[in-house]
């Protein structure tokens, strides 16, 4: 955890959601083998870590829970032409390495009815979800359910969650997101990449490539919800709401 004054630097405030009081989506960020699975690539944990593997069991038991409903998912699949790097980041999730698919826990949801799947090329998942075409994937699917709620989780917190989200924010404001109330970021459902500054010394970065999990992860939180983000630290799960709930595309 980060330190006392940090937190009180930066204070936040965990709330809790219940999906169910309102037509909400669920929205996975990114939860693939080039950043949740061991090894798997440059962006991958280099050994089990707690924080992503708590993520993904998370994101499971909320995956699961919106299938039973028939409420929608939408997941983000970061996805790379090889050859084609992004910067600043080294060249992963290229196509055909494996790295770009969902993790083991969540390739179910390839065949599910409720889920829609977006691979994307960019950090951002709302310009990535823009076609060839002009039209946004993400915000049909949202006015396609009649969505006034999206319940994001995913990796990382503070890069490709929070990109995601303060996107979304500002596209909310600007009414491109038809009923949308309410971006709701599930903290437990979130993870992030852990660089302490003596490793990154070690492999020979410099000092500015450091990434503290447990403070990167809370600054993501912190800024998410200083832009209008709600962040729930639990979930409360009332009766089944009725409406709209098949997929979209």
């Amino acid at each position: 955890m980060p330190d006392t004054l940090f937190l009180q630097t930066l204070p936040i405030a965990l709330g809790r959601f219940d999906p169910a009081s309102k037509p909400t989506g669920l929205v996975i960020v990114d939860e693939v083998h080039g950043f949740c699975t061991v090894g798997c690539g440059p962006l991958a944990p280099a050994s089990p870590n707690a924080q992503v593997d708590r993520m993904v069991t998370e994101t499971v038991g909320l995956a699961r829970r919106f299938e039973a409903e028939g409420w929608p998912t939408l997941a983000f699949l970061d996805t790379h032409v090889p050859g084609k790097p992004e910067p600043p980041y080294p060249p992963h999730c290229e196509i055909g390495t494996g790295q770009e698919n969902l993790v083991g826990e969540l390739e179910w949801l390839a065949d599910s009815p409720a889920a829609t799947l977006i691979r994307k090329d960019c950090i951002n998942g709302f310009i990535g979800a823009i076609g060839p075409d002009g039209r946004n994937r993400l915000l049909d699917w949202i006015t396609g359910n009649r969505l006034k709620a999206v319940l994001a989780v995913g990796i990382c917190t503070d890069i490709c969650v929070m990109d995601f989200v303060l996107t979304l924010l500002s596209a909310r404001n600007h009414g491109m997101a038809g009923d949308l109330e309410d971006i709701v970021v599930y903290e437990p459902g979130c993870a992030t990449y852990d660089l302490p500054l003596a490793v990154a010394r070690d492999l020979g970065l410099p000092d500015t490539a450091a990434h503290p999990q447990a403070e990167t992860h809370h600054m993501g939180l912190y800024v998410m919800a200083s832009r209008g983000a709600v962040l729930a630290g639990e979930l409360a799960w009332s009766c089944p709401r009725s409406g709209p709930s098949a997929r979209d595309s």
